[in-house]
C-alpha cells in the first residue's frame, strides 16, 4: 500500500466502533496526509479521538461534514454508516474522487487467507465459531469486521500462515468494488429483508449479501444451507465450489443447543473443514464456545422471572429464533427502529410462544397495531420507552415466566446501538424490585 505516501485522503465518518479509528490510523502510518470528518462534535468523539493521539492527522473536520472533506480529498474512506445517498459521496463520484472503506483497504492490504462471514442473522456466532475451531488447531486466527474493532491496527503483524475470519455486513459488502479480493471461502447464514431504509430496495440488499460470493478467486469455496430457497438460486454467483453445510460430526457438544446455533455450528464446520481444520478440532471449538453477550443471554432470575437479553435480535427472523428456543410462557420486549421489515411471520410464531408482547419504540404504534390485527388473540401493549414496556412486562408476569429483550428491530431511534439497550436494560432489570410491584396474580392489569 506505498501509494498511499503522501496521498490527501479523506476518512468519511471517524464512529464510535472502531472502524473509522482504524483505517485513519492505517493510513497515517503509511504516510497519507489523513483528513477525518465526522457530524458528531469532538467531545462525543473523545474516546476516538484519544486513540489518534499517537499518529499524525492533518485535519480535524468534526461536528459536521464539509464539501471541502471530499474536494480537497484523492481518496475518500467511506464509514459503512454513511449512506450510499449521502450528498458527499455523490460529490465525490461526480469529482472521479476515488471510494473506498475500511474493509477493502484490509482485504487489499491482509496477508493472510480469509473467510468471509455474512447473512442477515447469526453471522457473529457463526464467525467467532470459526475462529474458535481454527485456534483448536493450533492455528492463529484473526476475528474481526462487523464484530467492532478494526484489524487494520493488525494487519502488519499477520502472516500467510494465519487465518482471517470477517463478519461482513451488507453495509461493509455494499462499499466493495468488483477488483477487490474477496475471502476464499465464504459463508452465507441466511438472507431475510432487513435494512431496507439504508439499501432502499429488498434487490439491493440481495446485491450487496451476493457480492461476497462475487468477489471470491476462482479457486474459492461458498458455503450456505442449500435448504434454503433463497440461497440455492444463489449458485451461479460464486466462481468456486458451492458447498451445502454438513451434519454434524461433533454431535455431543452441541445436543443441547438451540435450533438456530446448531445451524450457525454446521456452517462454522463446514467453513472450518474447507480451511483444512480436522475434526478433533471442529470438536474442541464446539466444546470451547461460549455464546456471545446479548445474544438469548440470561441475565438473572428475580421472584422466579428469568430475564434474558437477545438485544442483537435486530431482524424479525432473528425473533422468531429467540422465540422457538423457549418452551416455558414468555412476556416480550419487541420494537426499536422501523427498517420496514415484515412482521406477518412473527405474529403467527408469537401466537403460539408468547403471553404477551410490549411493543416499544419508533416502530411501537405500527408493531402493535400490526400483530394485534394478524393474531387477534394476542395480547399487545403499546409502550414509548423500553422503561414502561419492561415495567408493563414485570406485572403482567407470573413465577416460571420468561420477559425476553429480543427487539426484533434495530435501536437507533433511542439507543447509539444494541449494546447500549441491552445496558438499559440489564440495569432496569437490575432496579425492578424497587421500581415496580408485580401484580402476581397472572392477570392482565389495564
Amino acid at each position: 500500500m506505498t501509494e498511499l505516501a503522501g496521498r490527501r485522503v479523506t476518512v468519511l465518518g471517524l464512529g464510535r466502533h472502531g472502524g473509522g479509528v482504524g483505517a485513519a490510523r492505517f493510513l497515517a502510518r503509511r504516510g497519507a496526509r489523513v483528513t477525518v470528518s465526522d457530524q458528531l462534535a469532538a467531545e462525543e468523539l473523545a474516546e476516538p479521538l484519544r486513540a489518534l493521539a499517537d499518529v499524525k492527522i492533518e485535519r480535524f473536520s468534526l461536528g459536521g461534514h464539509r464539501q471541502r472533506d471530499v474536494r480537497e480529498a484523492e481518496l475518500v474512506v467511506v464509514n459503512p454508516a454513511v449512506r450510499p445517498d449521502h450528498p458527499l459521496v455523490a460529490q465525490a463520484a461526480a469529482l472521479g474522487v476515488s471510494l473506498s472503506s475500511e474493509i477493502e483497504l484490509f482485504l487489499r492490504a491482509c496477508p493472510a487467507p480469509c473467510i468471509g462471514v455474512t447473512g442477515t442473522n447469526g453471522k457473529s456466532t457463526t464467525a467467532t465459531l470459526i475462529a474458535e475451531m481454527i485456534r483448536a488447531d493450533g492455528r492463529r486466527s484473526w476475528l474481526g469486521g462487523n464484530l467492532g474493532g478494526s484489524l487494520l491496527d493488525f494487519v502488519d503483524e499477520m502472516s500467510a500462515d494465519d487465518w482471517v475470519v470477517l463478519e461482513l455486513s451488507s453495509f461493509q459488502l455494499a462499499r466493495l468494488p468488483g477488483d477487490c479480493p474477496g475471502p476464499s471461502i465464504a459463508v452465507v447464514t441466511n438472507c431475510t429483508p432487513n435494512h431496507l431504509d439504508w439499501h432502499g430496495t429488498w434487490d439491493a440488499y440481495v446485491a450487496a449479501k451476493q457480492r461476497l460470493l462475487r468477489l471470491q478467486p476462482a479457486g474459492g469455496i461458498a458455503i450456505v444451507n442449500l435448504d434454503d430457497s433463497q440461497l440455492a438460486a444463489w449458485r451461479g454467483c460464486a466462481p468456486g465450489a458451492f458447498q451445502c453445510a454438513d451434519e454434524l460430526s461433533a454431535e455431543p457438544a452441541t445436543r443441547d443447543w438451540p435450533l438456530h446455533l446448531r445451524d450457525n455450528a454446521k456452517l462454522a464446520a463446514a467453513a472450518a473443514r474447507a480451511g483444512g481444520v480436522p475434526e478433533a478440532a471442529i470438536a474442541r471449538g464446539l466444546a470451547n464456545f461460549r455464546p456471545l453477550e446479548h445474544r438469548q443471554q440470561v441475565i438473572g432470575a428475580i421472584t422466579g422471572r428469568t430475564f434474558v437479553d437477545d438485544s442483537k435480535a435486530t431482524t424479525p427472523e432473528a425473533t422468531i429464533a429467540a422465540l422457538a428456543a423457549h418452551s416455558e410462557p414468555v412476556w416480550l420486549l419487541l420494537g426499536g427502529t422501523d427498517k420496514q421489515c415484515d412482521f406477518a411471520p412473527l405474529a403467527t410464531v408469537a401466537a403460539r410462544h408468547t403471553k404477551g408482547i410490549a411493543c416499544f419504540g419508533m416502530v411501537g404504534a405500527r408493531l402493535a397495531a400490526e400483530l394485534a390485527s394478524r393474531a387477534p388473540g394476542l395480547v399487545v401493549s403499546r409502550h414509548t420507552t423500553l422503561d414502561d414496556a419492561l415495567g408493563w412486562c414485570w406485572r403482567q408476569s407470573a413465577a416460571g415466566e420468561t420477559i425476553l429483550l429480543s427487539p426484533g428491530c434495530a435501536s437507533h431511534d433511542q439507543y447509539f446501538d444494541y449494546v447500549a439497550r441491552a445496558r438499559h436494560f440489564r440495569d432496569l432489570v437490575r432496579d425492578l424490585p424497587s421500581s415496580f410491584a408485580p401484580a402476581n396474580s397472572g392477570r392482565l392489569s389495564p
